[in-house]
């Protein structure tokens, strides 16, 4: 008979990726605090062979030395920086995550965040359900900034930095970009972006958008250093990871309008603290950390955090594999 394996999953997939899982493995699903509070993790995790995770997991040495059996981490998300990755790998052990399949979701949000906070959206929503639309604005009482002719600056061309250029030549903004490497010309063409150094990006760009993944390198990449070489008119967008920006840095530039405006999906602490001052300012758009969040990615991103699981348990290559 073969052998059933024993997998504690963090939080609920979706329902066929779930039910895939359990014609397949005993599966151990947690339904308390989000996230998995650590003291749990490592007393349920003691005998299993496999772990589906999730973005503020924190599967660092201490968890993984304490599951002994443990053969692989499949994470459902992009991002893998919540994972000890080097100590898992020096064990054997192989790690799964979900690229791509958000790419186009994760892009969506981002375009999204750039028409709200240039078109004064969201502000203009927050006139009219706090009864503050009385009166007929005159010409220019409430303007916001066209789209398009802008220049975006893409701070990361991977696949949602490519993404996000295609989406922004349909809005007619010109692209620019920075990347630790210039993409091939082809792909330049296509996407009829420009490669530039960081210093002229930061100077040229009506909106930055960053996409880059959060490491040593990137902490804190956005800071007061860098807000003072940007246009007086620019907008910050992230939706990438949220230390990558100095929030309380970014804050004094948006109470200064050193710069005009931000919108982030992404913060240095989630859930974003009742006290924090980013909620007092009216031009920054604030979402939820939803970048991945529609119905036809979530699915997908259960269906393969179950395969990367499943295919490793039997000795398979992954989908994806860190």
């Amino acid at each position: 008979m073969k052998k059933r394996f024993n997998v504690l999953v963090t939080r609920r997939l979706h329902k066929s990726a779930l039910d895939e899982l359990e014609k397949k493995c005993n599966v151990f699903l947690h339904n308390g605090k989000i996230p998995i509070p650590k003291k749990n993790l490592i007393n349920k995790i003691k005998d299993m062979d496999g772990l589906i995770c999730h973005p503020y997991d924190t599967i660092d040495k201490k968890v993984i030395k304490s599951a002994k059996n443990l053969k692989v981490i499949s994470t459902f998300s992009v991002g893998f920086d919540h994972i000890d990755i080097d100590f898992a790998k020096s064990l054997g052990i192989k790690i799964g995550y979900t690229p791509e399949v958000l790419t186009n979701a994760t892009a969506e949000l981002t375009i999204g965040l750039i028409l709200d906070v240039l078109r004064r959206i969201s502000e203009g929503d927050r006139i009219i359900r706090n009864k503050k639309w009385n009166v007929i604005f005159g010409a220019y009482d409430y303007t916001g900034t066209e789209v398009s002719g802008k220049t975006i600056g893409i701070i990361g061309m991977g696949r949602i930095g490519r993404e996000v250029a295609k989406k922004s030549n349909g809005l007619g903004m010109n692209v620019i970009y920075h990347n630790r490497k210039p993409v091939s010309k082809s792909i330049e063409r296509k996407l009829k972006a420009k490669y530039v150094s960081e210093s002229v990006l930061y100077k040229k760009s009506d909106v930055i958008s960053l996409h880059v993944p959060y490491n040593k390198d990137t902490h804190h990449l956005m800071n007061s250093k860098i807000f003072k070489k940007m246009k007086k008119t620019s907008f910050l967008i992230n939706t990438s990871r949220g230390k990558i920006v100095n929030e309380k840095q970014l804050v004094t530039a948006l109470k200064t309008k050193e710069i005009q405006g931000a919108g982030m999906d992404v913060y240095e602490s989630e859930p974003v603290h009742r006290d924090s001052l980013l909620l007092k300012l009216e031009n920054v758009v604030l979402a939820p950390h939803v970048g991945s969040s529609t119905n036809e990615t979530r699915r997908k991103m259960s269906d393969i955090t179950v395969k990367n699981l499943v295919f490793a348990l039997e000795g398979k290559k992954l989908l994806y594999s860190v």
